[in-house]
């Protein structure tokens, strides 16, 4: 068992059996880098959409435009409600006979039975929770290249994020897409849980480090990847979330479709979300003050590398504040608003540009 073999190693695991630390938090973080780092994910939900309907429902059931990808490619959707609040950012790979979504821990369950509710009765879509059939692992890091090429896993390097190809690994079925859930490096790696415990002891023997879920965290809100229940609730909508990579404004009628547009149109995208680095922690949900007045809202915070200082993501008013302002998070900590890859990375379109 996969488990058995963590434990051994040191893992510390909790009572819903995600692996929280091997006691290594900081050098988990450093190899992300400069090296390489290995975390299991299979506490995340997947989802498999299949029927030859499939394209067609997710392409009008979520904000990214499906029917213009093909077998091996991906990309990341959001899975918004009819007002353009965010119920979570979903990665998704189509392969020959389905599309596989990897979701949030938190709304796996809910996302898929969403789903089902939405086939009608002349749909050829069939939706399945195989989160429990599946283990999921992501490498991240700049050594994960060097790392899928020493494994013979390197045809899909230099491949557009979200490529992904079948391998198999000692006789044992792989799927390994390029990205990962907070980064357009690294990998993504799908199998059964029976091929886990051999495929994690292979990428520990050829040099990555062990992350639990404390330093993936860490590192989420480093990164600036936005998640269900802190950032994506029903106060902010998915521009201000600034998931404009995850959205298609050219793909005709599509459920939060006609709010994006009328966001987009009237400049009507009131706040955005930013990194903040703060001077000590601070509780998410605390407001956000600048020059005297009330800007925002603090939605995560976690310790920074060492324990040395603290970063947060929090939602604050567009043109009250930008990059390098400091603010004060709650009564007295002090915050400077900062860019983080995750955000930065993300292209914000207007109605007449295309996806």
């Amino acid at each position: 068992m996969l488990q058995d073999a963590m434990e051994a190693a040191g893992a510390k695991v909790s009572e819903k059996g995600i692996i929280e630390t091997f006691d290594n938090d900081d050098e988990a973080l450093d190899a992300v880098d400069n090296g390489v780092a290995v975390v299991d994910l299979s506490h995340f939900g997947r989802i498999r959409v299949s029927g030859e309907d499939r394209i067609q429902f997710l392409h009008n059931q979520t904000t990214a435009n499906f029917e213009c990808l093909r077998e091996g490619e991906g990309c990341d959707t959001a899975f918004v409600t009819p007002t353009a609040r965010t119920i979570d950012i979903a990665h998704a790979w189509i392969m020959k006979n389905a599309v596989t979504l990897l979701v949030s821990p938190e709304t796996g369950g809910s996302i898929a039975e969403m789903l089902k509710k939405y086939i009608f009765f002349a749909d050829k879509v069939e939706i399945q929770d195989i989160t429990k059939q599946t283990a999921f692992f992501v490498l991240v890091g700049p050594k994960s290249n060097q790392l899928m090429e020493e494994l013979n896993l390197g045809d899909l390097v230099g491949k557009p994020y979200g490529a992904h190809q079948h391998f198999s690994i000692n006789g044992m079925p792989i799927t390994v897409g390029v990205g990962n859930v907070i980064s357009e490096e690294g990998s993504s790696l799908l199998m059964s849980p029976a091929t886990a415990e051999t495929v994690w002891k292979t990428l520990l023997s050829q040099g990555a480090i062990p992350m639990g879920s404390n330093a993936w965290e860490k590192l989420r809100v480093f990164q600036g990847r936005p998640a269900p229940q802190k950032e994506l609730t029903n106060e902010f909508n998915v521009l201000e979330a600034g998931l404009w990579n995850s959205i298609s404004l050219d793909k005709g009628c599509y459920k939060g479709q006609e709010t994006i547009s009328r966001l987009i149109t009237y400049d009507g995208v009131k706040q955005r979300l930013w990194g903040i680095s703060l001077s000590s922690a601070a509780e998410p949900g605390s407001t956000i003050v600048f020059d005297g007045k009330k800007v925002g809202k603090l939605t995560s915070c976690v310790p920074g590398r060492n324990g040395t200082e603290y970063v947060g993501l929090g939602y604050v008013k567009r043109r009250a504040a930008s990059e390098g302002d400091t603010v004060i998070v709650g009564d007295s900590v002090t915050g400077t608003l900062v860019e983080v890859p995750f955000l930065a990375r993300q292209q914000a379109l207007s109605n007449s540009s295309s996806s």
